[in-house]
């Protein structure tokens, strides 16, 4: 039984197969999530989990170079903004671009990871970087 970072084995799956420069979106319950990305539902009731504990939980396993966030979480949701620029450097380029693009781009991610969030424009694409 593997006992630290992801349990979910669907999860863990998704970021054993990340290679450079793949996208794994994270995000809130509403999210229409395209019929050909893989949906990881974690979902459990009304803000469980919330998407700042999932993120949490990823970056133990994998590495981020480039996040990619909808610009209305500026004012949509500033709160959640900065619990996600919290967990990450300096090091780690933060690219907004309309929710709409962001939806338009859960085409070209290898999965979409559904929490119990329930607060607007929620969502995060993580682009994997290199450990080397």
């Amino acid at each position: 039984m593997k006992k630290i970072g992801v349990l979910n084995s669907d999860v863990s799956a998704v970021i054993a197969n990340m290679g450079h420069q793949d996208w794994l979106a994270v995000g809130d319950a509403g999210t229409p999530v395209p019929a050909n990305t893989k949906k990881i539902d974690l979902s459990v009731k009304n803000g469980l989990p919330h998407v700042v504990e999932v993120i949490d939980s990823i970056l133990i396993e994998l590495e981020v170079q480039k996040i990619y966030l909808a610009e209305e979480i500026k004012s949509g949701n500033p709160e959640i903004l900065h619990q996600i620029q919290e967990r990450f450097s300096d090091q780690v380029a933060i690219e907004f671009i309309s929710h709409e693009q962001l939806k338009q781009n859960l085409n070209s991610s290898k999965a979409f990871i559904r929490t119990g969030e329930m607060t607007p424009y929620a969502n995060v694409i993580l682009e994997s970087g290199v450990v080397f």
